[in-house]
């Protein structure tokens, strides 16, 4: 059925108010860092046939688009019939969502007039879900049921009536249950805020004008992404890039090749030759390499919109299983995020010939962080302290690339401010700055990596998962690489060594690790870079004398220095 413009409009941006609204409550209502500081969650409105209405903007883009295969699971599961009001399901199984065990998807039906319209869904990185892995980071694990609980469709709530034979099982196996579960409650609140919410407009309006209302949304999106594509020539393009290793066998890198086909308003991303998968936890399920094609896409085609099913009608996946980013079942792949970034940057690499105007240089090129844990020698209580780290992007077409931020995969998440992890736990963080000389150079300087440096006060454990140690982020046309990621561990002896990915590292108090993450490539020929630009950056520090000199052949660096 037509509707009418206006109509059209105020559901549109309702939809997508929705899950603004559903973020919010889970944000403010979530008992662990990594949800309310980090915001490593979605949030979103899937219809009766597993397609994303709507979805929240923030969180992270690697969730983009894939709470419908969580959803489709348990509706081949119970039916649409199977579901009734007060319903609320708890989702990770690694085959169906192909993403680390922590990310915790919870749905509940929505009904209007006592028919099932759609469901209310999020997913929330808990801090804890079993198994032998603590945090993460960890590269200890050989199959997924290391890994932690998997619960696949289970009812944790029925007609409103708990399963408490699902809860005790959550109240007895995780390290941190009143997290995880006050987390779950969240997650529920949020759900049940999404029913309300979508309920007031289909009241407002009626099922079928806000069922065409979608369809039409969905139809718009899908003809911005193929205008986008349309204008990118026809063409086969391919690019390949290196991961450091597995984690494992360290002086072997695994391979990242993707090839792209561009013909007419399609896009076919192509991973048939990506590295085989491997006996680590840095593997991902199908999921991975879709959240890789779907975010490169979105960037290229339309950044800005909201994010629904019809974004992606243009974009088709090819991903064989038996690959790092499709491993078959029961392949470890509890960092499963840690691929991503590089893949997404091979991606872009491979169409920089066909949109030079608009690809950047790789950038950092990981997911990576840090786990501290063990148990407070003051109280006797187990912590738990995870973060991320930012790192710098690749020069543009037209500027610098962005410093000290989160991986492409990771949107607008934060890290914990210093402040709370000072706080909460056992460790005072000495220096945390921006990183001198690491943007790669060019016409267009690659963004700064950061500086960051952990000081103990006490006996602790620690998980480090960085990738680009060994390879740096490229340049393009011309732009110089950025520096590599570097984790240095410095013993109160004076000892000190790099570390690469390793996991139950013992550390004593006193003892401090330093971060040092990559910088972005750089864009175009350094000796384009205007004259004005490499002054500025030596007066605000971020580049030294010497590098101007080296670099870019300023002559006057010193006296520009001083």
């Amino acid at each position: 059925m037509n509707v009418h413009p206006v109509t059209l409009e105020v559901v549109r941006n309702a939809l997508v108010a929705y899950s603004e609204d559903m973020a919010t409550a889970l944000c403010k209502s979530a008992y662990n860092m990594m949800i309310y500081e980090v915001r490593d969650y979605c949030c979103g409105l899937i219809d009766t046939e597993g397609r994303m209405i709507s979805q929240n903007k923030g969180g992270l883009p690697i969730f983009l688009a894939d709470l419908g295969a969580a959803v489709l699971d348990g509706i081949e599961r119970y039916g649409l019939d199977g579901f009734q009001p007060g319903d609320a399901v708890i989702m990770n199984h690694a085959q169906v969502c192909g993403q680390h065990l922590n990310n915790i998807v919870i749905y509940t039906p929505c009904f209007h007039d006592g028919q099932l319209v759609a469901f209310a869904a999020n997913r929330a990185h808990w801090v804890d879900i079993g198994g032998t892995r603590v945090g993460f980071g960890s590269y200890a694990t050989n199959e997924i049921f290391q890994e932690g609980l998997q619960f696949r469709s289970i009812k944790i709530y029925e007609a409103g009536k708990r399963n408490d034979a699902v809860w005790q099982i959550l109240l007895d196996n995780l390290r941190f249950p009143e997290s995880s579960l006050g987390d779950l409650r969240a997650q529920m609140a949020s759900c049940s805020l999404g029913e309300r919410r979508l309920d007031e407009i289909l009241g407002r309006y009626g099922i079928a004008t806000v069922k065409s209302c979608i369809a039409e949304i969905w139809d718009q999106a899908e003809a911005e992404a193929r205008e986008v594509v349309a204008g990118i020539p026809d063409g086969v393009y391919s690019a390949s890039s290196l991961l450091d290793n597995d984690g494992r066998t360290l002086d072997k890198p695994l391979d990242v090749k993707v090839t792209v086909t561009i013909a007419g308003e399609d896009m076919i991303v192509d991973y048939s030759d990506m590295n085989p998968q491997v006996p680590t936890p840095l593997n991902s399920g199908f999921s991975g390499g879709l959240a890789a094609a779907r975010v490169a896409f979105k960037c290229l085609t339309m950044p800005d919109a909201p994010v629904n099913e019809g974004c992606f009608r243009s974009l088709t996946l090819v991903s064989p299983e038996g690959t790092i980013v499709n491993a078959r079942p029961p392949a470890a792949i509890g960092l499963w995020s840690i691929m991503l970034p590089t893949v997404i940057d091979t991606i872009l690499k491979a169409l920089a010939p066909a949109m030079p105007d608009i690809i950047p240089a790789a950038h950092k090129g990981d997911m990576g962080g840090v786990s501290f844990y063990g148990y407070r020698v003051d109280d006797g209580r187990r912590f738990l302290l995870m973060n991320i780290f930012g790192g710098g992007w690749g020069g543009r077409p037209t500027g610098d690339g962005e410093s000290s931020a989160v991986s492409i995969c990771q949107g607008d998440v934060r890290n914990v401010p210093i402040e709370v992890q000072e706080t909460n736990f056992p460790f005072i963080v000495d220096e945390f700055g921006l990183r001198p000389d690491s943007g790669g150079v060019g016409r267009h300087r690659g963004g700064l990596g950061a500086i960051i440096t952990y000081r103990c006060l006490q006996k602790t454990l620690a998980n480090i998962n960085l990738e680009r140690i060994v390879d740096p982020p490229w340049g393009v046309f011309g732009g110089g690489i950025g520096q590599p990621n570097v984790a240095i561990i410095r013993r109160t002896d004076g000892s000190e060594r790099r570390a690469t990915k390793e996991t139950n590292i013992q550390l004593e108090a006193g003892d401090r690790v330093t971060f040092l993450t990559a910088g972005g490539g750089g864009f175009g020929n350094a000796g384009d870079r205007d004259r004005a630009a490499v002054e500025e950056d030596l007066r605000e520090g971020l580049i030294t004398p010497e590098a101007a000199v080296r670099d870019y052949g300023y002559s006057q660096a010193s006296e520009a220095a001083e």
